[in-house]
């Protein structure tokens, strides 16, 4: 126990926590005691815990507690692991590198599986609708992954290709989705070529294509509208964004 002689308007700090205590005033044998603390943290009178006794007090506080601590435990470990790698690829340890920043990408999949299950609701026996079907042709898996898995907790249906030869393959083995969410510089196939070969084939030119590039279409000699793209998103990405225009205009495909 730390023992401290504080006096008015003097406060205690717990900067790792968030909290400050300041003595507002002292008379007689009272002193009277602000407590600023997060949301997350609940403050309560000692009597009023007693009168929950100690497991219900536990029960009380411990979800939120515990919620709060998993969470900086594990962004803890991930920027350990981040930082870590970033060492190791410094002293030229790339697959020891590669393997400590998979455990940060692992710890930031679990905090957010973590967080998922605390806000679902419970499971239904009825499959929730999506939003529609997509396809993502993009060589860096990493990138390709995570964009997939936001769409997939946003509501679409989602396959993934590593470049144009694979997407066409899959197109012409009678996949239809409703739009090609198309990175522009990829190996073997890139996106110009890609999109010239779905807008010359009679089966394949309809098909909606939106183009994820850190590039300007200008750049590349692609042109936006029924022969080229039907919309370019930018990178860095935001994946708010292209969720919401993917939304809005596969609905009025649709309606």
């Amino acid at each position: 126990m730390l023992v401290l002689s504080r006096g008015r308007n003097d406060k205690i700090v717990f900067p790792n926590l968030g909290i400050t205590v300041e003595i507002l005033n002292i008379a007689s044998n009272k002193v009277r005691v602000g407590v600023d603390a997060p949301p997350s943290v609940t403050v309560l009178r000692h009597e009023l815990a007693g009168e929950a006794g100690p497991a219900a007090q536990a029960e009380l506080l411990s979800p939120t507690r515990k919620l709060s601590h998993e969470i900086r435990n594990r962004l803890h470990a991930a920027n350990l692991a981040l930082h870590l790698s970033q060492k190791l690829l410094q002293a030229n340890r790339q697959a020891d590198a590669e393997r400590t920043l998979q455990k940060a990408l692992d710890e930031f999949a679990a905090l957010e599986a973590r967080l998922t299950s605390r806000d679902q609701p419970a499971p239904s026996d009825t499959p929730a609708p999506t939003r529609g079907h997509a396809l993502i042709v993009e060589d860096n898996l990493n990138e390709s992954e995570l964009l997939a898995s936001y769409l997939r907790l946003s509501g679409f249906q989602v396959d993934t290709a590593r470049d144009g030869c694979d997407a066409l393959s899959l197109l012409e083995a009678t996949l239809r989705p409703d739009a090609i969410l198309l990175d522009m510089r990829m190996p073997r196939c890139d996106g110009p070529t890609m999109v010239s070969a779905l807008r010359s084939n009679p089966d394949l030119r309809d098909l909606k294509v939106y183009a994820i590039s850190g590039t300007s279409p200008d750049t590349l000699g692609v042109e936006r509208g029924p022969r080229g793209v039907d919309r370019w998103f930018p990178k860095p990405l935001n994946p708010e964004v292209l969720v919401r225009e993917l939304s809005r205009q596969l609905s009025a495909t649709s309606a």
